[in-house]
């Protein structure tokens, strides 16, 4: 389909659940190309012979269906338009519009020649009644922004990496981004798309009436990616700072930041001790483009930057990713995947000494947490530096840009 940005990652989960009686649910934060997704899903059943009359598309915020107001509305509509000779392919857009939605799905689920697609921008459509209802039934595809190498496909030709990368930061990785030539209009974009996921997917659900603090936590969360933070240290640092705000609002806040997948928690896994830890986690924002727009060039952090794309990308890649803690030192991530366990260490760069009279090297320091650990599991040293890729001791060291590129 002319003008749209294949996403094949999430296209071939797609194509290998279709006809399985499951319900497909596809979530991510708004405009991260979830209804693109099901157009391109559209066209590859199309393809394979499926006729029109077999497909019945919804996309619930359109004002034609703000008619369908209850789940019984909403299964009878769709029921109506079923054909009883052959597979039906529902697919519903922002399901969550309709209050108890989960009941037309199951209601729908039951007919054995539906096939069932809805997406949702918020992980409140997995939780409560839906999970319960449908426990064991449903498969989930976790959809995020643009990958760099997605982003790369995207916008083609030659060039120089590093501007790209620039590019990618700042711009965004919204798909709708790459459409926008203007900064201005980027930002606005951004700031659309803020506003939708702070007031629609938030406040308005979680009936918040303090926005300022919502706001303000939104603030130094953006401010804090890749710090080890708790409830009550981010609410002693918010009220030092002049914004009273308690350890209860603190948790419901990041709580339904992460909800809305503007937000992911990683939390910690002790490394010798085999298990998770229940204190302290660390957060990342799902688009570091909205964070340029929040907080303007102050953000330019930019290993901590470098280590959210990572962890992006390591849960784009289906893994469990945790902050390791390895005796006293910190692992930037453990991760769980098919292939068992893989640490990682981020640095964006590792030449030059560590500090004044240290009389260390930033190589020897960022290598430190990952010779700690004793075990024979793969370890990753990635970095920006254009070096050739070579070991230490078995920790491989890799340009970060060309790992993001990798398969």
């Amino acid at each position: 389909m002319d003008g749209l940005i294949l996403r094949p990652q999430y296209l071939d989960q797609l194509t290998g659940f279709r006809d399985k009686h499951l319900i497909k649910v596809v979530t991510g934060i708004r405009r991260c190309g979830k209804s693109t997704l099901l157009d391109l899903y559209t066209d590859y059943l199309k393809k394979q012979g499926v006729e029109e009359r077999q497909i019945i598309r919804l996309n619930l915020e359109f004002p034609e269906y703000h008619e369908l107001q209850t789940y019984m509305q909403l299964y009878r509509y769709i029921k109506e338009r079923m054909q009883e000779d052959c597979m039906n392919y529902i697919i519903i857009d922002e399901v969550q519009t309709v209050p108890e939605f989960q009941k037309a799905v199951d209601g729908l689920y039951v007919h054995k020649n539906c096939d069932v697609y809805i997406t949702g921008s918020n992980a409140y459509i997995l939780s409560g009644d839906l999970a319960t209802l449908l426990s064991g039934r449903y498969v989930e595809i976790k959809m995020l922004p643009l990958s760099f190498r997605e982003y790369i496909t995207a916008r083609g030709g030659s060039g120089d990496l590093i501007i790209k990368y620039r590019d990618y930061l700042e711009n965004s990785s919204f798909p709708y981004a790459l459409e926008l030539s203007r900064k201005k209009d980027i930002r606005a974009y951004l700031g659309s798309i803020f506003d939708s996921v702070i007031l629609k997917d938030i406040v308005m659900r979680k009936k918040i009436a303090d926005v300022p603090s919502l706001q303000s936590l939104t603030r130094f969360a953006f401010d804090n990616i890749g710090n080890l933070m708790s409830s009550t240290r981010i609410a002693n640092a918010m009220t030092s700072g002049g914004k009273k705000i308690s350890v209860h609002t603190v948790e419901n806040y990041l709580e339904a930041l992460t909800e809305s997948f503007i937000l992911y928690k990683a939390n910690r896994y002790d490394v010798k001790g085999k298990q998770q830890l229940v204190t302290g986690a660390k957060y990342y924002i799902s688009d570091i483009g909205l964070r340029y727009y929040l907080l303007g060039s102050k953000a330019a952090d930019m290993g901590r930057v470098l280590e959210n794309i990572v962890y992006l990308e390591l849960f784009r890649r289906g893994y469990e990713v945790y902050v390791g803690k390895a005796d006293n030192a910190e692992v930037d991530f453990v991760v769980n995947g098919e292939n068992g366990k893989e640490y990682y260490q981020v640095a964006y760069t590792v030449e030059g000494e560590s500090g004044a009279g240290s009389g260390k090297s930033i190589l020897d320091r960022e290598l430190a947490p990952l010779n700690a650990i004793r075990d024979h599991n793969p370890k990753y040293l990635l970095t920006m530096d254009f070096s050739p890729n070579v070991s230490h001791n078995g920790i491989r060291q890799i340009n970060a840009l060309d790992w993001l590129l990798s398969e």
